[in-house]
């Protein structure tokens, strides 16, 4: 049996605050194959960014285990989630998250030069990025110069300049008007059907489900009904 990408097991996170504490995810277990589209779908506050930040090595569990790519995040010192974050996953944000003082160009270049990339190679991959994602004719400008979809392009462009496996996305159409959302959900999908990266969106919006192989529902913490999936879990 092919040993899944994502593994999760028990997978529990919980806020202190103040005299209270919050259950962000309430031991859940899951496990995610190479090459899927997942949609984490819910309400606000029912866990998807929370399992979205654990994924990306940005927050860690407060009890169980989760393993991504033969990864055990949930073991791994500051230093090891550091470099997961560079080689293994991109992310892409509602609030797009670009430096504002910085160009296009070097928005895209950022975390492939912080990575110790040849300046020669990381410039001629942002080349091949600008280009698939129309984005050539912006390359000196500024965040300030681009509209949203500009933006967002940027970020997904930004996300895959170090050819991550997989592809995590927060909201990525929430501050997106309907055509450039679903111009963003194309790309993404263009992202998983040919380029075989593994996708994986927490969203409110309907605009992800048609190019899903999978649903997950979330509430308060936990996973909904399976039997919503489009497909068997693996």
């Amino acid at each position: 049996m092919t040993h899944p990408l994502i593994l999760a097991a028990g997978l529990t996170r919980i806020y202190p605050m103040g005299d209270h504490a919050v259950t962000g995810l309430d031991r859940i277990d899951f496990r995610v194959a190479e090459g899927e589209f997942l949609v984490l779908k819910g309400i606000s506050g029912s866990g998807k960014s929370t399992l979205l930040s654990l994924l990306a090595g940005l927050d860690s569990p407060t009890a169980g285990e989760l393993t991504v790519s033969g990864i055990a995040l949930h073991s791994k010192a500051a230093e090891d989630l550091t470099r997961y974050r560079r080689e293994v996953v991109g992310m892409v944000f509602q609030s797009f998250n670009l430096l504002p003082t910085l160009t296009v160009l070097e928005n895209i270049s950022l975390p492939a030069l912080m990575a110790g990339k040849p300046a020669d190679a990381v410039e001629k991959r942002a080349a091949e990025l600008l280009d698939w994602l129309d984005l050539a004719s912006r390359t000196g400008h500024r965040p300030a110069q681009l509209s949203g979809g500009e933006m967002q392009r940027t970020a997904i462009a930004r996300a895959l300049i170090n050819d991550p496996a997989i592809i995590l996305a927060d909201e990525p159409t929430g501050n997106l008007d309907t055509g450039n959302g679903q111009r963003v959900m194309h790309l993404l999908s263009e992202l998983h059907r040919e380029r075989g990266r593994t996708l994986i969106i927490a969203t409110h919006s309907d605009l992800a489900d048609p190019f899903a192989t999978r649903r997950l529902y979330l509430k308060d913490g936990r996973l909904g009904d399976p039997s919503s999936s489009l497909s068997r879990t693996p």
